[in-house]
Formats: structure tokens, C-alpha cells, sequence
């Protein structure tokens, strides 16, 4: 089979609906030539029915990055469906309603170390139980959104999305130099999926996305961020590691801009 991610085996996490960032990536991978093994949490029912709308149905295994049970079977039971992994997706995030909104000091701990654990220490969690079933050459890839500025009620994300990509600069250093695995992320602008519906404001960003990106912006479609991951997830780019790459039209760098979540421009 030809295609990019011919013969490549895949670990892909975070598929919930069809509208997840994830989906798409499963579907390109597989129309590239991929074998791809999904996880699912929760509503496993939901996310083995959402498979079946793949082009090839895969494998689906239930996950819960904050289950040390699951992440230390995990190598185990994906050898049961492929003899190893070449790549490996983390599309994982989550912060309870209070992370979201209102006043960024009310927080409480408990729901700030919910987000951290979710969003960031998952994201090494999830290397750690993959790394014995990859060897060099492989990838490890997370999705994330701009951190470097602090937007209108992503609040306590916002600083979970900061140390996800802080980790990712360990774990290059990491996994690049002890086992020659390539760790990277892929910055999207904002896309209307299932995590999208959890922030205040969020339509209001969009338009202004649009009119500020020099390539314009789609909210509703993820190809272009799905295939940015697929990229990283081959061959073709065998030399970066440990950095952030953008599939957001081009917003993050243009000056020229206010906080896209405010409903109006301030003068």
C-alpha cells in the first residue's frame, strides 16, 4: 500500500464524535495507509459506534490517562492488535466549568489539578506507557492551542496548555536523545469540536480569526490541522522535534490583533 503513513501503526486518543480533531486524523492516516488503533474514555459505547464510520473500523481501547492501571496495561493490550507503534496522537483535554470562567483566582486547587493532569501530565503519562512498543524514527504528537498569551476565560487552560508545551521540550530532549523519538505539537486555530463547546465566548472568536488569519480560517473544518498532524506523524520530518507547529492560517503571526474571544475589537 502507498501513501504517506504506509505500514506506519498508529495510536490515536481522543476521538469522541466526528467532529473531533482526532477523527479526522484516523481517517487521513487510514486513507495513507496507516494501521490505527483508537482509545476511548467514558463513553466507550459512543466512541466504538463513531469507529465504525472510519474507513477501515480499528481497534478501540478504553483509556483513562488518570488511571495508572490503564496507562501501565496499555503496551500490553495494544500488543494484542499490532506488534508495535510508530506514532502515537494525544488529543486529550479537560477542565472542569470553574477553569473556564469567572474569576481566575476563585479556582479551586482540586479542579486546577484536574486540568493540569487531563490536559499537560497526560501528555508525558501517555509516552511513558507507549515508549515500549516504539522504537527510533518514531513520533509522538499533541495537539494544542496557543498559550503564549492569556485569552479571554481559557483561564486555568490557558496555563495547562503552557505546561503541555513545556513538556513537550522535555520529552524531545528526552525521548530524542535516549531513544530517537521525535516529540511535537500542533498549534490549530480554534476549530468547533466537542472541548470548543466547553468555552465561554468561543463563537464570538471565530469571525475575527477569520478576518485576522492571512489564509482566512474555517472553524468547521479540520483537514488542514488533521493533516499537519499526519505530517509529523511520518517520515517526511525527521529532523524536528521539541517545537510547535502552527495550522491556524497564519493568526499567531499577525500583530495586528485584539483578543479574539472579546465580542468587540476595544478602540
Amino acid at each position: 500500500m502507498s501513501g504517506l503513513l504506509a505500514g506506519k501503526r498508529l495510536l490515536i486518543t481522543g476521538v469522541i464524535t466526528e467532529s473531533s480533531i482526532a477523527f479526522d486524523v484516523a481517517k487521513i492516516a487510514q486513507q495513507q495507509g496507516a494501521t490505527v488503533v483508537l482509545t476511548g474514555f467514558g463513553r466507550m459505547s459512543l466512541v466504538e459506534r463513531i469507529a465504525k464510520r472510519l474507513p477501515e473500523p480499528p481497534v478501540v481501547l478504553e483509556l483513562d490517562v488518570t488511571n495508572q492501571e490503564h496507562l501501565d496495561s496499555l503496551a500490553d493490550r495494544v500488543r494484542e492488535h499490532v506488534d508495535g507503534l510508530d506514532g502515537v496522537l494525544h488529543s486529550i483535554g479537560f477542565a472542569p466549568a470553574s477553569c473556564l470562567s469567572g474569576e481566575y483566582l476563585d479556582t479551586p486547587w482540586e479542579d486546577v489539578s484536574t486540568a493540569m493532569h487531563v490536559s499537560a501530565y497526560s501528555y508525558a503519562a501517555l509516552t511513558k506507557a507507549c515508549l515500549p512498543l516504539m522504537g527510533r524514527g518514531g513520533s509522538i504528537v499533541g495537539l494544542d492551542f496557543d498559550a503564549r498569551f492569556a485569552w479571554q476565560n481559557y483561564n486555568w487552560m490557558g496555563a495547562a496548555k503552557a505546561a503541555l508545551e513545556s513538556i513537550n521540550r522535555y520529552l524531545a530532549r528526552e525521548m530524542g536523545r535516549l531513544h530517537g523519538i521525535r516529540v511535537n505539537l500542533v498549534a490549530a486555530g480554534p476549530i468547533r469540536s466537542t472541548a470548543a463547546r466547553s468555552i465561554p465566548n468561543f463563537d464570538s472568536m471565530e469571525g475575527q480569526w477569520n478576518a485576522r488569519a492571512p489564509l482566512g480560517w474555517d472553524p468547521t473544518d479540520r483537514e488542514p490541522t488533521a493533516r499537519t498532524c499526519c505530517v509529523l506523524l511520518s517520515d517526511w520530518m525527521p529532523a524536528t522535534t521539541g517545537t510547535m507547529v502552527w495550522a491556524d492560517g497564519g493568526f499567531s503571526a499577525i500583530g495586528d490583533r485584539v483578543d479574539p474571544f472579546e465580542a468587540e475589537p476595544k478602540t
